[in-house]
C-alpha cells in the first residue's frame, strides 16, 4: 500500500470543520469521496489539523494509503476534478509507510485576520473578524510576546476537550499591521495547539488592545492563576491554517 501525503487548501465557510461527522459536510468527507471514486474502494485520510467549522486552510496536509500507485504529478488534478471548487489539492508526495500527518508534524503556523475598517469589507467578510474599535497595537504586541515560549495553555482551550498534557511551545506570535488593506494579521507558529487555542489567545490580545486586559493578568493566566484572562473565543472566519512542517521537508 502506497502512503501518500496531500497538500490541501480550502474555504471552510460552508463546512462543519475538517473531521468527518454524521449529517454534516466536512472537508475529510469530500476528499475521501473523491479518492474513493478514483481508487474504487473506501479510502481514509488522516489530517494534520482538525480545523473547526468555518475555519480555512492554505496549508492543510493529510495522508492516506492507496491500493495502487498514481503518479504524484497526476494525482492532484485527478482528485480536483471530483472536488467542489472550495477545496483544492495543491500537491501530492510519497511518504514512508509509517508516516502520520498529525503525529509527525513538528510545527504549525496559523494566521488570524482582523478587519479594522470602519465598515465591514464585504469581500473579506468570510475570512476576517470585523473589529472597527481602536486597538493599541503596541500593547497587543507586548501581550503577544508573553505567549511565546513553552507554557501550560490549559486556560486557553475549550473546557471539556479531555487533553491531559496542555503544555505547548509557541515559537512566534507576531502582529502584521496592514493599513493599506485595513487589516491586522496575527501569526502563530507553534509545536502544536489545543482546541480553539489560537482563537482564545486572539480574543485575549484584542481585549489587551482595547485596554480591558493587562499584561499581569495574562502572565497570571499562563501560570494557571487567572483563567478569566483567556478569550473570548474569536470568530472562526478569521482563522486560517497556513502551513505544517515535517522533518521530511525542512
Amino acid at each position: 500500500m502506497e502512503n501518500t501525503m496531500l497538500d490541501i487548501t480550502y474555504d471552510g465557510t460552508y463546512y462543519s470543520g475538517f473531521q468527518i461527522q454524521e449529517n454534516a459536510p466536512t472537508i475529510q468527507e469530500a476528499v475521501e469521496k473523491a479518492l474513493g471514486i478514483i481508487y474504487k474502494q473506501t479510502v481514509r485520510i488522516t489530517g494534520a489539523g482538525r480545523t473547526d467549522a468555518g475555519v480555512h486552510a492554505r496549508g492543510q496536509r493529510a495522508n492516506f494509503k492507496a491500493p495502487f500507485s498514481i503518479p504524484e504529478d497526476k494525482l492532484p488534478s485527478a482528485v480536483n476534478a471530483l472536488l467542489p471548487p472550495d477545496i483544492v489539492i495543491t500537491g501530492a508526495e510519497r511518504v514512508s509507510g509509517e508516516f502520520h500527518a498529525r503525529y509527525d508534524a513538528k510545527r504549525k503556523i496559523y494566521s488570524y485576520t482582523i478587519d479594522r475598517a470602519a465598515f465591514p469589507q464585504v469581500l473579506k467578510r468570510l475570512y476576517s473578524w470585523h473589529l472597527p474599535d481602536r486597538l493599541d497595537l503596541d500593547l497587543m504586541q507586548k501581550a503577544a510576546s508573553l505567549f511565546e515560549g513553552t507554557h501550560d495553555f490549559k486556560a486557553f482551550q475549550v473546557s471539556g476537550s479531555g487533553v491531559l498534557d496542555t503544555a505547548r511551545t509557541l515559537f512566534r506570535v507576531e502582529l502584521d499591521n496592514r493599513p493599506h488593506e485595513q487589516l491586522l494579521v496575527i501569526s502563530f507558529e507553534g509545536s502544536g495547539f489545543l482546541y480553539r487555542m489560537v482563537r482564545l489567545i486572539t480574543g485575549s490580545l484584542v481585549r489587551a488592545g482595547l485596554g480591558r486586559l493587562n499584561l499581569e493578568e495574562i502572565r497570571a493566566s499562563l501560570k494557571g492563576e487567572n483563567t478569566s484572562a483567556a478569550g473570548p473565543t474569536s470568530p472562526a472566519a478569521g482563522l486560517c491554517l497556513e502551513k505544517i512542517y515535517y522533518d521530511l521537508n525542512q
